[in-house]
């Protein structure tokens, strides 16, 4: 059971990468990357969806590594990009207004992750 927690967030984590692939706007608007329709514009809905990707096969990986070394790169792969997402989007993105809430989330999530992996080990005796 030590890596329950793991494989939860792993399944999160690969849920909303699918989710960001269908559907771009759940980033875009938090992020104040949509149009004032609230259409999203082609580059932004691109580079939401390549995340996506990046957060789904992170997140299945967690979700299904067996070997306990190779689940705690998959968490280490995900926490880093959190924490990366965390700094880039809370001091980048073009809207003032929306960079403290989405460093938030995405430290956060990446914080999650960091917790799991570390529960997960103490779990193991490591």
């Amino acid at each position: 059971m030590e890596a329950g927690l793991v494989r939860w967030v792993g399944a999160a984590t690969a849920a909303y990468g699918v989710g960001l692939l269908v559907r771009p706007a759940l980033m875009a608007r938090p992020c104040g990357l949509d149009d004032e329709d609230g259409s999203v514009p082609a580059p932004a809905a691109l580079l939401i969806r390549a995340l996506g990707v990046r957060d789904a096969a992170i997140g299945i990986a967690m979700m299904v590594a067996k070997d306990p070394v190779v689940r705690r790169a998959a968490t280490a792969c995900r926490v880093v990009a959190d924490l990366g997402d965390a700094v880039l989007f809370g001091t980048q993105l073009p809207d003032p207004a929306a960079r403290p809430k989405a460093a938030a989330v995405a430290g956060g999530w990446g914080a999650l992750c960091a917790v799991a992996g570390l529960v997960s080990d103490r779990a193991r005796g490591r």
